[in-house]
């Protein structure tokens, strides 16, 4: 029996996806079922169209789209969705990244689009993100939001120590 997956994992190119590993690890961490797809707004932008209108009627909860360069991914998956959409902008292009980033945050009005750091980062991120939107209907989600963060935290401590060792 497949689980439906509550999370939608967008890329634009299959080059994004090293990137966007980093969310999927965060939902697999959570436990959280995602799908991975790649569709382009530029290229494929009907298939685009047709996986993000048909999201919530499959279960899905949440939307992360990744793009780099012009970056229209996450917006026009926000414009066919009322899904939270969590745009992720990727590095690279001429600009590194700051033109997707741009892209991605520079939403008009009325289509709003949660965006997160270039990159990796930005990609984990947007993997917890989506696990605090979804702890909101989920109470253990909290508990293990709360025990992720304990852990950081107690990581955090073992490496100061082990440099004050030295």
């Amino acid at each position: 029996m497949k689980t439906t997956p509550l999370v939608l994992l967008m890329m634009g190119s299959d080059t994004d996806l090293s990137t966007m590993q980093e969310a999927a690890d965060i939902l697999r961490l959570f436990d959280i079922p995602y799908e991975m797809r790649i569709s382009s707004a530029h290229r494929s932008p009907a298939r685009t169209m047709a996986l993000a209108s048909e999201a919530a009627d499959k279960g899905v909860k949440i939307i992360i789209a990744g793009a780099g360069m012009a970056a229209h991914l996450a917006g026009v998956v926000a414009s066919k969705t009322i899904l939270p959409v969590i745009g992720v902008p990727m590095p690279g292009g001429a600009l590194n990244g700051v033109d997707a980033l741009y892209a991605t945050v520079q939403m008009p009005g009325g289509i709003p689009v949660a965006t997160m750091a270039i990159g990796k980062a930005g990609a984990k991120n947007a993997g917890l993100f989506a696990v605090q939107i979804l702890a909101l209907s989920q109470p253990h989600l909290s508990a293990l939001l709360v025990r992720y963060r304990e852990e950081m935290d107690k990581d955090l401590e073992q490496k100061d120590a082990a440099l004050q060792d030295r």
